[in-house]
Protein backbone atom coordinates (compact mmCIF):
# COMPACT_ATOMS: atom_id res chain seq x y z
CA UNK A 1 0.00 0.00 0.00
CA UNK A 2 1.40 3.38 -0.96
CA UNK A 3 1.73 6.10 1.64
CA UNK A 4 -0.52 9.06 0.90
CA UNK A 5 1.65 11.86 2.26
CA UNK A 6 1.89 15.55 1.44
CA UNK A 7 4.13 16.28 -1.54
CA UNK A 8 6.06 19.03 0.25
CA UNK A 9 8.85 18.05 2.68
CA UNK A 10 7.59 17.37 6.20
CA UNK A 11 10.11 17.57 9.01
CA UNK A 12 9.88 15.30 12.04
CA UNK A 13 10.83 16.44 15.54
CA UNK A 14 11.13 14.53 18.81
CA UNK A 15 10.13 16.11 22.11
CA UNK A 16 11.24 14.40 25.34
CA UNK A 17 9.60 15.63 28.55
CA UNK A 18 11.34 15.49 31.92
CA UNK A 19 8.61 16.54 34.37
CA UNK A 20 10.60 17.25 37.52
CA UNK A 21 11.69 20.57 39.04
CA UNK A 22 13.38 21.53 42.28
CA UNK A 23 10.53 23.97 42.95
CA UNK A 24 7.43 25.25 41.16
CA UNK A 25 7.77 28.79 39.83
CA UNK A 26 4.72 30.97 40.58
CA UNK A 27 4.17 31.89 36.89
CA UNK A 28 4.51 28.34 35.52
CA UNK A 29 1.56 26.33 34.18
CA UNK A 30 3.66 23.61 32.52
CA UNK A 31 3.43 19.94 33.46
CA UNK A 32 6.14 20.15 36.12
CA UNK A 33 6.28 18.45 39.49
CA UNK A 34 8.41 18.59 42.63
CA UNK A 35 9.45 15.27 44.19
CA UNK A 36 11.76 14.65 47.12
CA UNK A 37 13.52 11.89 45.22
CA UNK A 38 13.14 9.86 42.04
CA UNK A 39 14.69 6.64 40.76
CA UNK A 40 16.31 8.09 37.64
CA UNK A 41 17.19 4.64 36.32
CA UNK A 42 13.50 3.64 36.22
CA UNK A 43 12.54 6.85 34.47
CA UNK A 44 15.31 6.44 31.93
CA UNK A 45 14.19 2.88 31.14
CA UNK A 46 10.62 4.09 30.67
CA UNK A 47 11.74 6.79 28.24
CA UNK A 48 13.75 4.22 26.26
CA UNK A 49 10.71 1.94 26.13
CA UNK A 50 8.45 4.70 24.87
CA UNK A 51 11.01 5.71 22.25
CA UNK A 52 10.99 2.17 20.90
CA UNK A 53 7.20 2.23 20.74
CA UNK A 54 7.18 5.61 18.94
CA UNK A 55 9.65 4.30 16.37
CA UNK A 56 7.17 1.70 15.12
CA UNK A 57 4.97 4.44 13.64
CA UNK A 58 7.82 6.58 12.28
CA UNK A 59 10.49 4.08 11.22
CA UNK A 60 10.41 5.38 7.63
CA UNK A 61 11.30 8.91 8.76
CA UNK A 62 14.43 10.84 9.65
CA UNK A 63 14.51 13.12 12.69
CA UNK A 64 15.31 16.78 12.08
CA UNK A 65 15.31 17.90 15.72
CA UNK A 66 15.37 16.57 19.27
CA UNK A 67 14.26 18.69 22.24
CA UNK A 68 14.62 17.91 25.96
CA UNK A 69 11.98 20.03 27.74
CA UNK A 70 10.34 20.14 31.12
CA UNK A 71 10.17 20.52 33.94
CA UNK A 72 13.90 20.83 34.27
CA UNK A 73 15.83 18.43 32.01
CA UNK A 74 19.11 19.64 33.45
CA UNK A 75 18.22 17.76 36.65
CA UNK A 76 19.02 14.60 34.68
CA UNK A 77 22.53 13.26 34.99
CA UNK A 78 24.47 13.33 31.70
CA UNK A 79 24.46 9.53 31.60
CA UNK A 80 20.65 9.55 31.26
CA UNK A 81 20.82 12.02 28.38
CA UNK A 82 23.48 9.86 26.75
CA UNK A 83 21.34 6.72 27.10
CA UNK A 84 18.34 8.47 25.55
CA UNK A 85 20.32 9.85 22.62
CA UNK A 86 22.05 6.52 22.02
CA UNK A 87 18.61 4.89 21.82
CA UNK A 88 17.40 7.56 19.42
CA UNK A 89 20.47 7.03 17.25
CA UNK A 90 19.99 3.25 17.25
CA UNK A 91 16.38 3.72 16.10
CA UNK A 92 16.15 6.69 13.75
CA UNK A 93 19.79 7.66 13.44
CA UNK A 94 21.15 11.07 14.37
CA UNK A 95 22.73 13.12 11.59
CA UNK A 96 25.52 15.61 12.07
CA UNK A 97 23.09 18.47 11.41
CA UNK A 98 20.32 17.24 13.76
CA UNK A 99 19.49 20.04 16.18
CA UNK A 100 19.54 18.66 19.76
CA UNK A 101 18.32 21.19 22.32
CA UNK A 102 18.19 20.93 26.10
CA UNK A 103 16.48 23.33 28.47
CA UNK A 104 18.57 24.06 31.56
CA UNK A 105 18.51 26.18 34.67
CA UNK A 106 21.54 28.30 35.57
CA UNK A 107 22.05 27.07 39.14
CA UNK A 108 25.64 26.09 39.86
CA UNK A 109 24.53 22.53 40.67
CA UNK A 110 23.07 22.05 37.20
CA UNK A 111 25.66 24.03 35.26
CA UNK A 112 28.42 21.65 36.37
CA UNK A 113 26.88 19.06 34.01
CA UNK A 114 26.93 21.18 30.86
CA UNK A 115 30.12 19.60 29.55
CA UNK A 116 28.59 16.17 30.10
CA UNK A 117 25.46 17.10 28.15
CA UNK A 118 27.56 18.33 25.25
CA UNK A 119 29.58 15.10 25.30
CA UNK A 120 26.27 13.16 25.20
CA UNK A 121 25.32 14.96 21.99
CA UNK A 122 23.40 18.10 22.99
CA UNK A 123 24.41 20.88 20.59
CA UNK A 124 22.02 23.66 21.57
CA UNK A 125 21.33 24.92 25.11
CA UNK A 126 18.34 26.98 26.20
CA UNK A 127 18.89 28.58 29.61
CA UNK A 128 15.95 29.63 31.78
CA UNK A 129 17.57 32.83 33.06
CA UNK A 130 14.30 34.88 33.25
CA UNK A 131 16.01 37.98 34.66
CA UNK A 132 19.40 39.51 35.35
CA UNK A 133 18.07 41.40 38.38
CA UNK A 134 18.22 39.83 41.89
CA UNK A 135 14.91 41.27 43.07
CA UNK A 136 13.13 40.04 39.94
CA UNK A 137 14.58 36.55 40.31
CA UNK A 138 13.24 36.42 43.85
CA UNK A 139 9.80 37.61 42.71
CA UNK A 140 9.75 34.99 39.92
CA UNK A 141 10.64 32.22 42.34
CA UNK A 142 13.93 31.35 40.65
CA UNK A 143 16.60 29.50 42.61
CA UNK A 144 19.64 30.96 40.85
CA UNK A 145 21.28 34.31 41.43
CA UNK A 146 22.02 36.95 38.81
CA UNK A 147 25.73 36.15 39.02
CA UNK A 148 25.01 32.44 38.51
CA UNK A 149 22.93 33.31 35.45
CA UNK A 150 25.72 35.33 33.87
CA UNK A 151 28.29 32.63 34.68
CA UNK A 152 26.04 29.97 33.13
CA UNK A 153 25.67 32.01 29.94
CA UNK A 154 29.44 32.40 29.69
CA UNK A 155 29.90 28.65 30.17
CA UNK A 156 27.27 27.83 27.58
CA UNK A 157 29.00 30.14 25.12
CA UNK A 158 32.23 28.19 25.51
CA UNK A 159 30.69 24.71 25.31
CA UNK A 160 27.78 24.66 22.84
CA UNK A 161 27.76 25.63 19.15
CA UNK A 162 24.40 27.32 19.74
CA UNK A 163 22.83 28.69 22.91
CA UNK A 164 19.96 30.91 23.93
CA UNK A 165 18.40 32.17 27.13
CA UNK A 166 14.96 33.35 28.26
CA UNK A 167 13.96 36.60 29.92
CA UNK A 168 10.60 37.65 31.34
CA UNK A 169 9.68 41.33 31.10
CA UNK A 170 6.73 43.65 31.72
CA UNK A 171 6.90 42.56 35.34
CA UNK A 172 4.90 44.33 38.06
CA UNK A 173 6.57 47.64 38.88
CA UNK A 174 9.15 47.38 36.09
CA UNK A 175 9.73 50.56 34.10
CA UNK A 176 10.60 50.88 30.42
CA UNK A 177 13.97 52.39 31.35
CA UNK A 178 14.75 49.44 33.63
CA UNK A 179 13.82 46.93 30.94
CA UNK A 180 15.89 48.74 28.32
CA UNK A 181 18.96 48.59 30.58
CA UNK A 182 18.40 44.89 31.38
CA UNK A 183 17.87 43.96 27.74
CA UNK A 184 20.99 45.88 26.68
CA UNK A 185 22.93 43.93 29.29
CA UNK A 186 21.43 40.68 28.00
CA UNK A 187 22.40 41.52 24.44
CA UNK A 188 26.02 41.85 25.51
CA UNK A 189 25.82 38.24 26.73
CA UNK A 190 23.65 36.83 23.97
CA UNK A 191 24.64 34.66 21.07
CA UNK A 192 22.36 34.63 18.07
CA UNK A 193 19.03 33.86 19.76
CA UNK A 194 16.98 35.26 22.66
CA UNK A 195 13.52 34.36 23.96
CA UNK A 196 11.74 37.36 25.50
CA UNK A 197 8.37 36.72 27.14
CA UNK A 198 5.95 39.26 28.55
CA UNK A 199 4.77 38.06 31.95
CA UNK A 200 1.26 36.64 31.76
CA UNK A 201 -1.02 35.42 34.54
CA UNK A 202 -1.86 31.79 33.76
CA UNK A 203 -4.85 30.05 35.40
CA UNK A 204 -3.99 27.63 38.17
CA UNK A 205 -0.64 29.23 39.02
CA UNK A 206 0.43 30.85 42.27
CA UNK A 207 0.52 34.21 40.50
CA UNK A 208 -3.12 33.73 39.46
CA UNK A 209 -4.09 33.40 43.12
CA UNK A 210 -2.02 36.44 44.08
CA UNK A 211 -3.49 38.43 41.20
CA UNK A 212 -7.03 37.53 42.25
CA UNK A 213 -6.27 38.82 45.77
CA UNK A 214 -4.82 42.02 44.37
CA UNK A 215 -1.29 41.22 45.56
CA UNK A 216 0.15 41.31 42.03
CA UNK A 217 -0.43 44.42 39.91
CA UNK A 218 0.18 43.89 36.20
CA UNK A 219 1.12 46.71 33.76
CA UNK A 220 -1.71 48.39 31.89
CA UNK A 221 -2.43 47.33 28.31
CA UNK A 222 -0.92 50.59 27.09
CA UNK A 223 2.29 50.07 29.06
CA UNK A 224 2.47 46.43 27.91
CA UNK A 225 2.30 47.66 24.31
CA UNK A 226 5.14 50.09 25.04
CA UNK A 227 7.24 47.25 26.47
CA UNK A 228 6.62 45.22 23.32
CA UNK A 229 7.47 48.08 20.96
CA UNK A 230 10.67 48.89 22.87
CA UNK A 231 11.71 45.24 22.71
CA UNK A 232 11.16 45.07 18.95
CA UNK A 233 13.13 48.26 18.37
CA UNK A 234 16.13 47.15 20.42
CA UNK A 235 16.21 43.65 18.94
CA UNK A 236 15.88 44.93 15.37
CA UNK A 237 18.74 47.35 16.01
CA UNK A 238 20.94 44.45 17.16
CA UNK A 239 20.17 42.32 14.12
CA UNK A 240 17.94 39.85 16.00
CA UNK A 241 14.40 40.60 14.82
CA UNK A 242 11.36 38.69 16.03
CA UNK A 243 10.75 35.56 13.98
CA UNK A 244 7.98 34.53 16.41
CA UNK A 245 5.93 36.49 18.93
CA UNK A 246 8.47 36.03 21.74
CA UNK A 247 11.55 34.69 19.96
CA UNK A 248 14.32 36.66 18.31
CA UNK A 249 17.25 35.45 16.25
CA UNK A 250 19.81 36.48 13.69
CA UNK A 251 18.62 35.36 10.24
CA UNK A 252 19.10 31.59 9.87
CA UNK A 253 19.60 31.03 13.62
CA UNK A 254 16.01 30.29 14.60
CA UNK A 255 15.18 27.32 16.84
CA UNK A 256 14.49 24.60 14.27
CA UNK A 257 12.51 22.43 16.70
CA UNK A 258 10.07 25.17 17.62
CA UNK A 259 9.66 26.04 13.94
CA UNK A 260 8.35 22.49 13.45
CA UNK A 261 5.51 23.34 15.88
CA UNK A 262 4.78 26.74 14.37
CA UNK A 263 4.86 25.45 10.77
CA UNK A 264 2.51 22.65 11.84
CA UNK A 265 4.82 19.87 10.81
CA UNK A 266 5.18 16.52 12.59
CA UNK A 267 6.59 15.71 16.01
CA UNK A 268 6.70 12.83 18.45
CA UNK A 269 5.95 13.50 22.11
CA UNK A 270 7.58 11.22 24.70
CA UNK A 271 7.33 11.50 28.48
CA UNK A 272 4.56 12.50 30.93
CA UNK A 273 2.00 14.83 29.39
CA UNK A 274 3.86 15.16 26.08
CA UNK A 275 1.80 15.90 22.97
CA UNK A 276 2.53 14.81 19.40
CA UNK A 277 1.24 15.46 15.90
CA UNK A 278 1.82 12.69 13.35
CA UNK A 279 0.56 11.67 9.93
CA UNK A 280 -0.44 8.04 9.52
CA UNK A 281 0.02 5.91 6.39
CA UNK A 282 -3.41 7.00 5.11
CA UNK A 283 -2.49 10.69 5.29
CA UNK A 284 -4.59 11.40 8.40
CA UNK A 285 -3.12 13.71 11.02
CA UNK A 286 -3.25 12.26 14.51
CA UNK A 287 -3.00 14.00 17.89
CA UNK A 288 -1.20 11.97 20.54
CA UNK A 289 -1.24 12.72 24.28
CA UNK A 290 0.74 10.93 26.98
CA UNK A 291 -0.55 10.43 30.52
CA UNK A 292 0.08 13.66 32.41
CA UNK A 293 0.74 12.50 35.98
CA UNK A 294 4.35 11.26 36.14
CA UNK A 295 3.71 8.25 38.38
CA UNK A 296 0.71 7.13 36.30
CA UNK A 297 2.77 7.43 33.12
CA UNK A 298 5.61 5.40 34.64
CA UNK A 299 3.26 2.69 35.96
CA UNK A 300 1.58 2.32 32.56
CA UNK A 301 4.90 1.72 30.83
CA UNK A 302 6.21 -0.65 33.50
CA UNK A 303 3.00 -2.64 33.10
CA UNK A 304 3.95 -3.18 29.46
CA UNK A 305 1.98 -0.43 27.70
CA UNK A 306 4.18 2.29 26.19
CA UNK A 307 1.55 3.63 23.79
CA UNK A 308 0.15 7.16 24.15
CA UNK A 309 -2.89 7.55 26.38
CA UNK A 310 -4.75 9.19 23.49
CA UNK A 311 -4.33 8.95 19.72
CA UNK A 312 -7.13 10.69 17.83
CA UNK A 313 -7.64 11.82 14.28
CA UNK A 314 -7.79 15.61 14.01
CA UNK A 315 -10.91 16.69 12.13
CA UNK A 316 -10.69 19.24 9.33
CA UNK A 317 -12.07 22.18 11.31
CA UNK A 318 -9.50 21.57 14.06
CA UNK A 319 -6.71 21.19 11.50
CA UNK A 320 -7.57 24.62 10.12
CA UNK A 321 -7.69 26.20 13.59
CA UNK A 322 -4.50 24.58 14.85
CA UNK A 323 -2.52 25.47 11.73
CA UNK A 324 -3.64 29.10 11.97
CA UNK A 325 -3.08 29.25 15.74
CA UNK A 326 0.53 28.16 15.25
CA UNK A 327 1.31 29.82 11.92
CA UNK A 328 0.08 33.27 12.89
CA UNK A 329 2.74 33.33 15.63
CA UNK A 330 5.66 33.46 13.18
CA UNK A 331 6.80 36.32 10.97
CA UNK A 332 7.07 34.03 7.93
CA UNK A 333 3.41 33.11 8.39
CA UNK A 334 1.66 30.34 6.52
CA UNK A 335 2.54 28.72 3.22
CA UNK A 336 -0.77 28.41 1.36
CA UNK A 337 0.17 25.21 -0.49
CA UNK A 338 1.09 23.60 2.83
CA UNK A 339 -2.20 24.80 4.29
CA UNK A 340 -4.19 23.12 1.54
CA UNK A 341 -2.23 19.86 1.65
CA UNK A 342 -2.53 19.53 5.44
CA UNK A 343 -6.13 20.68 5.85
CA UNK A 344 -7.59 19.49 2.54
CA UNK A 345 -9.06 22.96 2.03
CA UNK A 346 -7.84 25.94 0.08
CA UNK A 347 -7.04 29.07 2.06
CA UNK A 348 -9.58 31.02 0.02
CA UNK A 349 -12.31 28.54 0.92
CA UNK A 350 -11.39 28.58 4.62
CA UNK A 351 -11.46 32.35 5.13
CA UNK A 352 -13.70 34.94 3.48
CA UNK A 353 -11.80 37.37 1.28
CA UNK A 354 -13.30 40.38 3.06
CA UNK A 355 -11.85 39.23 6.41
CA UNK A 356 -8.35 38.79 4.99
CA UNK A 357 -8.60 42.11 3.15
CA UNK A 358 -9.57 43.81 6.41
CA UNK A 359 -6.59 42.31 8.26
CA UNK A 360 -4.19 43.34 5.50
CA UNK A 361 -5.62 46.86 5.31
CA UNK A 362 -5.16 47.20 9.07
CA UNK A 363 -1.48 46.30 8.65
CA UNK A 364 -1.55 42.96 10.48
CA UNK A 365 -0.46 40.77 7.57
CA UNK A 366 0.39 40.57 3.87
CA UNK A 367 -1.35 38.05 1.62
CA UNK A 368 0.20 36.98 -1.67
CA UNK A 369 -0.60 34.17 -4.09
CA UNK A 370 1.48 31.69 -2.10
CA UNK A 371 1.91 32.99 1.46
CA UNK A 372 0.31 34.80 4.37
CA UNK A 373 3.05 36.80 6.10
CA UNK A 374 2.70 38.51 9.47
CA UNK A 375 3.79 41.99 10.47
CA UNK A 376 4.99 42.97 13.94
CA UNK A 377 1.56 44.48 14.57
CA UNK A 378 0.05 41.13 13.63
CA UNK A 379 2.33 39.19 15.94
CA UNK A 380 1.35 41.47 18.80
CA UNK A 381 -2.35 40.82 18.18
CA UNK A 382 -2.42 37.09 17.37
CA UNK A 383 -5.22 36.24 19.81
CA UNK A 384 -7.44 39.04 18.55
CA UNK A 385 -6.81 37.99 14.94
CA UNK A 386 -7.75 34.39 15.76
CA UNK A 387 -11.00 35.51 17.36
CA UNK A 388 -11.75 37.69 14.34
CA UNK A 389 -11.14 34.83 11.87
CA UNK A 390 -13.05 32.14 13.75
CA UNK A 391 -15.97 34.05 15.28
Amino acid sequence: MSIDRPSFPMKLGLYIHWPFCKSKCPYCDFNSHVRESIDEGRWAEALLCQLRDAYEATSHRNLSTIFFGGGTPSLMVPQTVSRVLNQVNDLWGICVDTEITMEANPTSVEVKNLQGYAAAGVNRLSLGVQSLRPEALKFLGREHSASEAMAAIQQARGIFPRYSFDLIYARPGQTLKEWEAELQEALDLAGEHLSLYQLTIEPGTAFAQQYARGDVKMPSDELSDDFFELTQSLMDHHGMPAYEVSNHAAPGKECCHNMIYWQYQEYIGVGPGAHGRLMDTRGRRLATVQLKTPEAWLAKIEEGDATPEQMNQIEQADLVYEMMMMGLRIRSGIDLASFQQITGMSFEAAFPREKMTSLCDEGYCRLSADKLEMTIAGLKNVNSILRFLFD
